[in-house]
């Protein structure tokens, strides 16, 4: 994090008055991984659970609306944050209980999500490692329910611990209530069920299986097993192989601006696959356990001849067409307007609406 680069003015009397850590007209570039610059009128620390609760109770913000900022992994800034930014800090890893079937490890929502994986394996609990080296927060993992290399979150949580943004009041929810699905949850969405803008995210319990089984079903990682003649990797190998996997074609945020994987994948009916691969039988496809298929939406915007291009300091990045660059003094609105045109672009050439991955504010 770049201290110099955030001149935040504390207040101190509120700080001592409720006991939370509140700083007014903070820089958001050092917290937000795509380094777009914003200011939040209002940003609070949450350090611990009883944090939000103060919140709640605060003359001043307790009304207002809030803005949860994880590791800013998943956000695209196009303008200042009015709405009181709660700064997800939560520390914390630790096996919570042995079950029968499994071992259930909590981490807090301000833990960073890749700390908590390399935790995990070195600790001989195998289950996370396909998720290596995903940037942002554990408490933002759920609200995208992340995934990778033939894994997503959903299949490892356990439940989520929240707490209400009206009442101040904590609740575990079991997975089973997330409504999990490719890229989405329970807490991206704000009408009827949704708890987005309602609850903010403290915990998050994973069930990490005693009976470890690599899922291995994903192409890059058998070339890796055909390269290094592995062929019953453990959780480390696997974990090492896919942050090499990773660091060989995504650029590190800490020195090229980016929000990982801009655009979701799309999903089609095979109907719908067969209509495009008669017309580009080129593109890469995946079929899905509910018979939907996947589309490789970097491959679409390759296809697209989008590499390499940009519009000011936003780009499409050279190595990985599915990801956007900051290269040097990009503004939210440039990002913007390159991810729409390739979205136009798209969908002019395979009827494919791409939608995407980050919250664009």
């Amino acid at each position: 994090m770049d201290e110099t680069a955030r001149t935040p003015e504390k207040t101190p009397l509120q700080a001592a008055s409720t006991g939370l850590s509140i700083e007014s007209d903070v820089n958001l570039k050092p917290f937000n991984t795509f380094g777009l610059p914003a200011t939040a009128r209002r940003l609070v620390r949450i350090r611990e659970v009883a944090d939000v609760r103060r919140v709640v109770d605060h003359a001043e913000f307790g009304r207002a609306p809030k803005f949860v900022l994880g590791g800013g992994s998943n956000i695209v800034l196009t303008q200042d944050v009015e709405a009181v930014v709660l700064k997800m800090e939560i520390p914390g890893i630790r096996l919570l209980e042995e079950r029968a079937t499994g071992w259930i490890i909590e981490a807090g929502a301000g833990v960073a999500w890749h700390d908590l994986v390399r935790w995990t394996v070195e600790q001989g609990f195998g289950g996370l490692e396909n998720l290596a080296l995903i940037p942002g927060t554990v408490g933002a993992a759920p609200v995208q329910n992340i995934g990778a290399y033939g894994l997503e979150l959903q299949d490892r949580v356990d439940s989520v611990e929240v707490v209400d943004l009206v009442s101040g009041r904590a609740v575990v929810l079991p997975a089973s209530v997330c409504k999990f699905g490719y890229r989405d949850s329970v807490f991206k969405h704000t009408g009827f069920g949704g708890l987005a803008g309602k609850s903010v995210i403290t915990r998050v319990r994973f069930l990490l299986p005693k009976i470890w089984q690599p899922v291995l079903g994903y192409l890059e990682l058998e070339r890796k097993m055909a390269e290094t003649g592995i062929t019953a990797p453990t959780s480390r190998q696997i974990f090492d192989w896919v942050c090499a996997i990773r660091r060989a074609k995504l650029p590190d945020p800490a020195v090229i601006g980016n929000a990982g994987s801009f655009f979701k994948n799309p999903l089609v009916t095979p109907e719908q696959c067969r209509d495009i691969i008669g017309r580009d039988p080129a593109i890469v496809h995946y079929l899905m356990d509910d018979g939907q298929i996947k589309l490789a939406a970097g491959w679409m915007i390759d296809a697209c001849g989008w590499k390499g291009k940009a519009v000011g300091g936003a780009a499409v990045y050279e190595k990985q067409a599915l990801v956007l660059v900051n290269r040097g003094e990009a503004r939210g609105a440039e990002v913007v307007t390159l991810a729409r045109a390739i979205q136009e672009s798209v969908y002019g050439r395979f009827g494919i609406r791409l939608e995407p991955e980050p919250v664009l504010l």
